[in-house]
């Protein structure tokens, strides 16, 4: 039986990712757990760019500050923050395939401890090997840095960061560090290193629903929000 261990809540995995972010730093958030990083940006001098042309998106918009033409990747109503530009879809994939993006921040269904990743199909869910990739590729493929933030293991307990991806790949060798609910994993050209954990939990407990042999770091801590 898989094992299913207690973790962060995915507001916090979204803040835990955040704390990567630095200041002027161009950022691209998908859609998922990353577009709760928005909330977790006040005071950082950060340009958030919405690939359906906006720079300078604040955070989620609630009640009286939701604009329906404002949105973000998930369809979701956001805050204007001073210096806001608009711009058609074409210009703002001119930006996303120039490769001006320091960090872009995706959800995942499957990585592996390459930094290979796939984040839009899910043949076994769905009965079919089709889905809609949207810009995933083309954001990843033009990434400085590529995080992911997503839960540890799937609904059945199974594994997400695995051996071998099964599903259908969004991009492959980009992956630079991985935000879970119950850990911090970075890939790096000898493995994945397991450099936080979720508190009480100890780098078995990880390994034990983690497929790729993890390098635990010297300095393994618990995860820092």
């Amino acid at each position: 039986m898989a094992k299913k261990f207690e973790g962060l809540p995915r507001e916090m995995i979204a803040m835990r990712a955040s704390k990567e972010i630095k200041d002027g730093d161009y950022v691209n958030l998908g859609i998922g757990i990353p577009t709760l990083v928005s909330n977790w940006i006040e005071g950082k001098d950060v340009i958030l760019q919405s690939e359906i042309g906006m720079t300078k998106t604040g955070p989620l918009a609630f009640n009286d500050d939701i604009d329906q033409d404002l949105i973000n990747a998930s369809c979701q109503p956001v805050t204007e923050l001073p210096g806001i530009a608009y711009f058609d879809i074409f210009d703002s994939f001119s930006m996303i395939r120039g490769g001006y993006m320091d960090v872009i921040i995706m959800g995942a269904l499957q990585v592996n401890g390459r930094g290979d990743y796939a984040g839009w199909a899910n043949p076994a869910a769905r009965g079919l090997d089709i889905g809609n990739i949207g810009g995933s590729m083309d954001l990843c493929a033009g990434a400085t840095k590529l995080f992911l933030t997503m839960t540890h293991t799937a609904p059945d307990g199974a594994p997400k960061i695995v051996n071998e991806i099964s599903f259908p790949l969004t991009v492959k060798g980009k992956v630079n560090m991985v935000f879970t609910d119950l850990a911090v994993i970075e890939i790096t050209s000898e493995g994945p290193v397991l450099k936080e954990v979720y508190p009480g939990l100890t780098p078995e407990d990880i390994q034990s629903v983690t497929e790729p042999k993890l390098i635990i770091a010297p300095d393994l801590k618990e995860i820092e929000l």
